[in-house]
């Protein structure tokens, strides 16, 4: 009863007892120091497990994941970049923005799937790579086509739905995180998906701004070349090499 009494009173579980030989709650030392590491194993209160969780190698795990997943919305932004050499800035936070929110979104929607509707999503996810096949083949396409009609003419701005289209198809593969993650808690599960979202952001930034400097060089061969990667990446994350 003694020990359930400091439990509920002390949310720091008894500190180390003062320099006298009671502590704060009267105890002496001895029984003090009896008490304190047991119930510090045993009781301990929600947000304590989740900040515990949030070690720095969680946070590094979820970096090494975001960068891992950020690949092919890096390519995108470098593509766009490419198409757009003088692209305002507000555009480019834009791009990495887009792309870096469907990278938190995905594997935050894959974890809800797994734990509310675990069949049907495994029965989903088997599709996932045949969608961004589909999607980034009309985007690629659409741009290859237009690269080579358009010779040296203007080239067309990145439209808000092509770039939805590429947020969707570079991130669903994410999706499959959500198996990855499936042990955490909704909180960490939650700041997981928060840092690859801002991992991504900071990659496509420098994708953009790569592709951007190549696209003042290529001219009107840029077009073709970005249509060419965005379906090489489509067949990469098809055929999963």
């Amino acid at each position: 009863m003694l020990r359930l009494c400091i439990v509920l009173n002390q949310k720091r579980f008894l500190c180390e007892p003062s320099g006298s030989e009671t502590g704060h709650l009267g105890l002496s030392r001895a029984t003090a120091e009896n008490v304190h590491y047991p119930l510090l194993c045993i009781f301990r209160t929600e947000k304590q497990r989740v900040y515990e969780r949030m070690s720095t190698s969680f946070i590094i795990e979820s970096i090494l994941l975001g960068i891992g997943l950020a690949m092919d919305a890096f390519s995108s932004s470098a593509v766009n970049g490419l198409n757009e050499p003088n692209m305002p800035k507000w555009k480019m936070f834009l791009i990495a923005g887009t792309f870096g929110a469907f990278q938190a979104l995905m594997p935050l929607i894959g974890w809800f799937c797994v734990h509310v509707i675990a069949d049907a999503f495994e029965s989903f996810r088997k599709l996932t790579p045949l969608l961004a096949l589909l999607l980034l083949l009309y985007i690629g396409g659409k741009m290859l086509i237009s690269g080579i009609r358009g010779g040296d003419g203007e080239k067309p701005a990145l439209s808000p739905t092509d770039l939805l289209i590429q947020g969707v198809a570079t991130s669903i593969d994410a999706l499959s995180v959500g198996f990855t993650i499936a042990s955490y808690r909704f909180p960490q599960a939650l700041g997981s998906s928060l840092i690859i979202g801002l991992v991504t952001f900071v990659i496509c930034i420098g994708g953009v701004l790569i592709g951007k400097a190549f696209g003042t060089k290529l001219s009107a061969h840029a077009q073709i070349l970005g249509g060419c990667i965005l379906i090489f990446i489509g067949l990469k994350i098809f055929f999963g090499f």
